[in-house]
Parts: C-alpha cells; sequence; structure tokens
C-alpha cells in the first residue's frame, strides 16, 4: 500500500479530544504548510500515522532492547482503533481500556532512560500553614510551562543548552519524573504539544482525566516535523474530584478573538463536597504587547467572574501570564473583585514580594531571567499549607534553562491548598 504520510492536527472540543478529517482541516482553519512524516512517540516506542488508500494507518516501532512492556500495552490499544475506510474523526483511546499505570513503575522506566543524565535537582516544600491542620487532605496543584518541543528545538534559541538535551526521547522522561516526584492532585501544563501521544494516554492511566485545548495558530505547526499546536491542558484526580462544568475559553483582546486560550473547570471535593474553579492558562509573550495581555487579563478575569458567581466558588488560576509583577496584568489580578493572591509571595520574607524569577535561559538576544509564572488563589476561601522552594542560582548553573537536568525553561510551581473552615468575607 503507498502511504502519504502527514501531520494530523488535533484539536478539542469540551471535554472530547477529536481529530478533524483531512478534508475539514481547512474549515477549521488550521495552516498546514508540508506533508512530512508524522511519528507519535509514547515512553519508550514510536508509533508512525499515515494515510493511505484505507484511510488512517498506525503502525508501531521499538526503539530498541528498552521496549517496555507499559509502552507495549499503549501501542496495542492505538493499533487497535485503526479508522475505517472513510473516517470523519479519530477519537482518542478511551482513557478506561488502558489498563492503569503503578506510579513507581513508571517513575523507575524514566530513571532507567534517563540513567546517563545527572540526576534531578532536589527542592523541598516550605511550610506556610498559619493554623490549624484542615480536617481533608490539601489539594496539591503544579501549575508548569513543559515547553512546546517543537518551540525547544525550531524556534527558542536556548544557544547554552545542547541539542542532546532536548531530545524529546529523554526530555519528555525528565518532565515525567516530575510530575511523579511532587503527584500533584490537579496539573495545569502550558506549551503541551504532545497531549494525544504522551500525557493523555499515560496520565490518564495514572487515574487522571484531562483536558486539552490548543492555540488557534499555533507557531509549533510553523515547524518542520512539528507534533501538531501546542496548547493548554489540565487534569485532575479522578478519586479526588467530580467534573462539575468545564469551559474553553478563547481569550480576547479589544473585542477581537486572540490565539491564546484558557482551560476553566469547576471541580467538586469528593472528600468533602465542596466545589472550586480551577483555571490555566498562557498569554501573549514578548516585549511590547504590555496592553495586550493586559486586555486578555480582564476577559479572563471577566469570564471568571461569571464562572465563579463573582467569587462564591473559590478560584485558582495557574499560568504563564508572560508579565512581570510591574505589567498591569498583573496588578489587575492583584486589585480583582475575585480577592486573588498570589501563592509565591508568601516564600518571600515580608509575604509580598514575587520570586526573583519563574524562567531563566540563554538566547542569542542574550540572558533572559523573570517572573512570569503565577498561582492565583481565592485568599478568602483558601489558605496555602506549603509551596515548593524554586531552584536556586547554583543548581540551575551557568547555562541556564532548559539543561541535562531539566526539561524545561520554566520551573514547575507546586502549592498545597486547604478550604478555610470559615471563609473570610470579600471586605
Amino acid at each position: 500500500m503507498h502511504l502519504r504520510f502527514i501531520h494530523v492536527v488535533w484539536m478539542s472540543l469540551a471535554n472530547q479530544q477529536l481529530v478533524p478529517s483531512l478534508d475539514a482541516i481547512s474549515s477549521f482553519g488550521w495552516m498546514y504548510h508540508s506533508l512530512s512524516i508524522c511519528t507519535v512517540k509514547g515512553v519508550l516506542g514510536c508509533m508512525s500515522i499515515g494515510v493511505g488508500h484505507s484511510g488512517l494507518v498506525f503502525s508501531a516501532c521499538s526503539m530498541g532492547n528498552g521496549t517496555s512492556r507499559l509502552y507495549s500495552a499503549l501501542a496495542k490499544t492505538l493499533n487497535s482503533s485503526a479508522a475505517s475506510q472513510h473516517p470523519e474523526y479519530l477519537v482518542s483511546p478511551d482513557p478506561e481500556q488502558l489498563e492503569p499505570i503503578d506510579p513507581k513503575e513508571l517513575l523507575e522506566e524514566c530513571r532507567a532512560v534517563l540513567h546517563t543524565r545527572p540526576p534531578r535537582f532536589q527542592r523541598d516544600f516550605v511550610d506556610l500553614r498559619t493554623d490549624c491542620p484542615s480536617s481533608h487532605p490539601p489539594i496539591r496543584v503544579m501549575q508548569w510551562n513543559i515547553l512546546a518541543q517543537a518551540l525547544g528545538e525550531g524556534k527558542d534559541n536556548f544557544v547554552q543548552c545542547p541539542v542532546e538535551a532536548l531530545k524529546w526521547e529523554e526530555r519528555k522522561c525528565l518532565i515525567l519524573e516530575e510530575i511523579l516526584a511532587y503527584q500533584p492532585d490537579i496539573l495545569c501544563l502550558q506549551e503541551v504539544d504532545h497531549y494525544f501521544d504522551t500525557f493523555q494516554p499515560l496520565l490518564s492511566r495514572l487515574g487522571y482525566q484531562g483536558t486539552f485545548f490548543p492555540k488557534p495558530w499555533s507557531p509549533c505547526l510553523d515547524v518542520e516535523h512539528n507534533n501538531g499546536p501546542d496548547g493548554c491542558a489540565l487534569f485532575f484526580l479522578q478519586n479526588r474530584f467530580k467534573l462539575v462544568n468545564s469551559a474553553n475559553i478563547r481569550l480576547t483582546a479589544m473585542t477581537l478573538k486572540t490565539n491564546q486560550v484558557a482551560i476553566a473547570q469547576t471541580l467538586e471535593c469528593k472528600e468533602s463536597s465542596r466545589q472550586f474553579c480551577i483555571a490555566v492558562t498562557h498569554l501573549k509573550a514578548r516585549t511590547g504587547w504590555e496592553r495586550f495581555r493586559s486586555a486578555q487579563g480582564c476577559d479572563l478575569l471577566q469570564n471568571l467572574q461569571n464562572i465563579t458567581q463573582g467569587a462564591k466558588i473559590p478560584l485558582i488560576v495557574c499560568g504563564d501570564f508572560n508579565a512581570e509583577p510591574t505589567e498591569e496584568v498583573y496588578k489587575h489580578f492583584a486589585s480583582s473583585s475575585l480577592n486573588l493572591n498570589s501563592a509565591y509571595k508568601l516564600l518571600s520574607a515580608d509575604g509580598q514580594s514575587e520570586p526573583p524569577y519563574t524562567t531563566w535561559k540563554i538566547r542569542t538576544s542574550g540572558e533572559c531571567r523573570h517572573t512570569l509564572d503565577y498561582i492565583w488563589y481565592s485568599k478568602h476561601a483558601l489558605s496555602v499549607r506549603s509551596a515548593l522552594d524554586l531552584l536556586t542560582e547554583e543548581q540551575i548553573g551557568p547555562n541556564r534553562l532548559p539543561s541535562f537536568n531539566y526539561p524545561s525553561d520554566h520551573l514547575s510551581l507546586v502549592c498545597d491548598f486547604s478550604f478555610n473552615e470559615e471563609p473570610d468575607g470579600l471586605l
């Protein structure tokens, strides 16, 4: 059979992850420039997607003697969902059909892949409790821009980062190792361009339910041999939370729809029956776009105001805001009627200062050291029990990020939250 290999463009509608048919791609507004081989990689293997006379074809390939039982099971599951002759859509695998993974086993596999690399950086949690322990376990939230693979290899120009450090086969294991080490209940990610082939199938087998919302015009699509558009992803543990409602938000600025997105979900804690809203976003990057980011932030706040019924529902907002604390968008969040506080300010001596950096890299334009990532929370309804300390300059090293030790140019932020037993008033 003659196969024409193509890049497959993914999109997400509410909680359904769908793949447009070839004829439908243009109608959804996706730009695609070239035909080339598309390889979907699992933890320790890869899968090719091609289009032939009988429709979409999947083929699994080994990566040598290290092929794992976990990947073999995953590849078998994906192969079993081969499309019919004229598919309109290809639906992602049903998580309920995938066997659960033991987190320890997956962590061991990741470390086996990474055995030639330096050990992962060690970070400690800082205890921030000021009152009596809560009667329910805390809610651990991780915020992380994981660096889109296509951007890391093709556009971001990390001049001090060896090309070998960016290999997806190993970098994805570093990302998974970080997630497995801190075991978040909720995971908020940006720059995700391997949702369907890596994070959704693996994290679902760890008990997470996931949602992905890609950028309408992702810069990843301009990179040769890309894996589709990048976007925001939100995962939560199904044994702890029940999904009440979910909204995918395309942010606007000056009434115009933009290329930036957000996901907002209302969850109910199964232990306490308390509800809260969790949101993830990624605002416009680059100097000179401050007013644009400010408008996007105002639009997001208005959406969250409606979703939380005017702050009646507690709120946590995670994101790469691409904005320093001096920018207007930061000030909008800090002064919002939603009564938000930035969790990582609590690590400072006075409790009022953001960390000196959440991203540190060296590009062709020079060294970039900025605070851009935040976890906002309803201070009248939630308390921060602890927060993961940041890497020191000594740990990061002279070549900065990403590196053989760390997979992204942004640091992960992790906080433990608990509900206030008697929520404070908004005034």
